[in-house]
């Protein structure tokens, strides 16, 4: 069975309790089908990670993806970078989700996959970092001095790509968003059982921001250029440029 024939069923059968949420062995499994169905244009977003590669990594520099998952951020970028000679560090806490990184057929002088905690992780020399939907999983109070580290770790010229899902201050705004996911998520096959249970799972664990609080946050932390690059309906990314 392929990746792409993993079918997300973690929330397919009623639970008699719902779990918090966790990156472990059956969601690593399932997690690429997972987040292609429940992130609006997550295709599109690696895209667009490739692009800024692109355009932004310089030789000899360094780039950094937080929270990285299955890897596929890292191994666009590497398709944009491998002339570069520049070292993509990319870090999850999940051992299950980086054991299968390691299985990706990829030089280890091009990517390093470390199983660690990207709050421990120093930042240096970088012209690239990605947050891709990982914010939202630190405490709050821990984001600011995240985003913090990044800006002082990154070059001059060097840009943060931050992926969030967003509140809206306006509650009638807020909730035409809500069943408007709702909504998507019924036409990517998941059923209402499963919709609910996994909201239920990922409450207290997932604790999203609104776009007011990730705008004063990247200006606090030392951003001056901030431009929101994709939205699709509760998910917006931003590209933050140190100048």
């Amino acid at each position: 069975m392929t990746a792409g024939d993993r079918k997300d069923r973690v929330f397919a059968r009623p639970l008699s309790e719902v779990k918090a949420f966790e990156f472990n062995e059956s969601v690593a499994h399932v997690f690429q089908d997972m987040i292609s169905r429940s992130v609006p244009g997550y295709a599109l977003l690696l895209r667009m990670i490739g692009l800024y590669a692109d355009l932004f990594v310089t030789a000899g520099s360094r780039v950094y993806d937080l929270g990285c998952s299955l890897g596929e951020a890292s191994l666009v970028i590497a398709e944009q970078v491998r002339d570069a000679e520049c070292r993509i560090i990319a870090v999850d806490n999940s051992s299950a989700m980086i054991e299968k990184c390691r299985q990706h057929n990829i030089s280890p002088d091009l990517i390093e996959w470390h199983c660690e905690d990207i709050r421990q992780i120093p930042i240096d020399q970088a012209s690239m970092v990605v947050l891709n939907l990982t914010l939202q999983f630190l405490p709050p109070k821990e984001r600011l001095p995240m985003l913090k580290k990044i800006y002082t770790g990154l070059n001059p010229g060097g840009v943060l790509v931050l992926s969030e899902k967003v509140v809206f201050e306006d509650e009638a705004e807020n909730e035409c968003m809500l069943q408007l996911y709702q909504g998507f998520k019924k036409t990517m096959g998941y059923s209402d059982l499963e919709i609910s249970q996994k909201r239920n799972a990922l409450e207290n664990v997932l604790i999203p921001d609104s776009e007011q609080q990730h705008r004063q946050r990247l200006v606090d932390a030392g951003f001056s250029e901030i431009y929101p690059c994709f939205r699709g309906f509760n998910f917006v990314s931003y590209l933050a440029i140190k100048t």
